[in-house]
């Protein structure tokens, strides 16, 4: 069995003033969210063998807070092919994961991480938590799926099930679209 968690990061600022979307910073709701689903993560227990980020920074700030929340360092493997990644490229990444780790958490952007979610999760009726990604997965958003196998090679769409999906408005209801 292997567990591969999806982190999307927190939510950016509109900054103009940077050149790059790649150099885009964290805002205060963003840093505040990243910090709660870091205490969503340390409360949980959940741990990893591997984590594997993009390398934009506001991905590096995200994890700078959920380590804050967490209460410890996640020390990712940088990897420059997340940013952006299709869901076809993610999960080229998660073929790539060494056998030994049961747990992988990849840490990147959208639309990749949604579509990688429902690609490997099958779209089944009364499945509530697959819904709501399909709906929407936003900023900070956590999606935990289990995959029955035995080596990251052998993951493939619609072997996954989806056993976590917290967003930070679950948490802590100001971190809604609503609330500024």
């Amino acid at each position: 069995m292997k567990r591969l968690t999806l982190l999307r990061h927190a939510k950016s600022g509109e900054d103009f003033s940077v050149g790059r979307d790649f150099d885009r910073r964290l805002n205060g709701k963003g840093r505040r969210a990243a910090r709660l689903i870091g205490r969503h993560m340390r409360d949980a227990a959940l741990a990893y063998d591997r984590v594997i980020a993009s390398p934009a920074t506001r991905v590096a700030e995200t994890l700078e807070e959920v380590g804050a929340g967490y209460g410890g360092t996640l020390a990712p493997a940088w990897e420059r092919r997340i940013y952006l990644a299709s869901a076809a490229d993610l999960l080229e990444l998660v073929h790539e994961v060494p056998e030994t780790a049961a747990s992988l958490l990849l840490v990147g952007h959208n639309p990749g991480l949604e579509q990688l979610v429902l690609m490997l999760v099958p779209d089944q009726a009364g499945s509530g938590d697959r819904d709501r990604v399909e709906e929407k997965y936003p900023t900070a958003s956590l999606a935990e799926i289990a995959i029955d196998v035995a080596h990251w090679a052998d993951v493939a769409p619609g072997r996954g099930q989806l056993t976590r999906f917290v967003r930070p408005r679950d948490l802590d209801p100001t971190l809604g679209p609503d609330h500024p």
